[in-house]
């Protein structure tokens, strides 16, 4: 019986083997690797103001700091920065929800004179780098008389190319059958869109959710531009500011940056499949 058992048994592939465990070592160096700037800047973050400059450098604290994080709120109005911070990215992100579902739906699903060449024109300003545009840009939200207000830091953000361009891909994808079917029965197109083309693209929208978050949340130029008073700053403006004032603080100014990218960090860890969807949506067919 037993060596019908090791008959059976498949022989191990010791080149494959290898160069599995070979692989996963690299991988570990590698996460390892990324790991460390985190890991060092939160030990930083507890350590005492000169203790930085020890040398040999000291990974490990000799004393843990837990009130850095305390004198990191009351050296700057921390909570104000986060308050706008999330207001403004919550609002972008549900604009261009809105707007560019709705621009993709019309690029994706209307036939009216020009939809092609509108949609190329617009595409091709995705080639355009945003530093091409930020004075046209800032002068407008100047002359609007939108300075130092929610609507300059929340307006401009309102639409995105890639954003319809992304949208737009997903829903040549979906069938037609349905909406055939709802425009027989007496739909608008209006309800079309809103009771069957975005319950069908969750993904989609999903995806587009992501990118806009971790791209306004980590916004630093345009709030720098369009904010002077501190009870308009986002966070990543604040941090330059609570940056200058503590210039040689390096345990505040490290605890106030993991402050910052900490919720950025938790929406790429949960939501790292979105990411693979918007590559791999931006390359279907239509």
């Amino acid at each position: 019986m037993a060596a019908v058992l090791t008959s059976r048994r498949k022989p191990v592939n010791v080149t494959h083997l290898l160069a599995g465990t070979l692989t996963y070592i690299m991988l570990i160096i590698v996460s390892l690797s990324m790991l460390y700037p985190f890991i060092w800047m939160f030990t930083t973050s507890l350590k005492q103001e000169y203790a930085v400059f020890e040398f040999p450098p000291r990974f490990i604290p000799e004393t843990w700091e837990w009130v850095n994080y305390a004198t990191i709120f009351k050296a700057a109005p921390f909570m104000t920065f986060l308050k706008n911070t999330v207001f403004v990215t919550g609002m972008v992100v549900a604009g261009q929800l809105l707007v560019c579902s709705l621009a993709a739906y019309a690029f994706a699903r209307l036939s009216f004179k020009g939809r092609d060449i509108i949609f190329i024109i617009f595409l091709s300003t995705m080639m355009i780098p945003s530093e091409v545009t930020l004075i046209p840009t800032y002068v407008m939200v100047y002359k609007f008389g939108w300075l130092d207000k929610y609507a300059a830091l929340i307006v401009p953000g309102l639409s995105s190319a890639y954003g319809i361009f992304m949208l737009k891909q997903f829903f040549l994808g979906l069938p037609k059958e349905t909406e055939d079917a709802a425009r027989i029965d007496g739909c608008s197109e209006l309800r079309i869109y809103w009771n069957i083309i975005v319950p069908l693209s969750k993904p989609a929208l999903a995806t587009l959710s992501v990118f806009t978050f971790m791209g306004i949340w980590t916004d630093f130029l345009w709030p720098l531009l369009v904010t002077n008073t501190s009870e308009m700053r986002t966070l990543e403006v604040g941090l330059s500011i609570f940056r200058n004032v503590y210039t040689t603080n390096w345990p505040l100014q490290m605890g106030a940056s993991l402050l910052v990218i900490l919720p950025v960090l938790i929406v790429y860890i949960f939501s790292q499949k979105y990411f693979v969807q918007g590559i791999s949506l931006t390359g279907m067919k239509g």
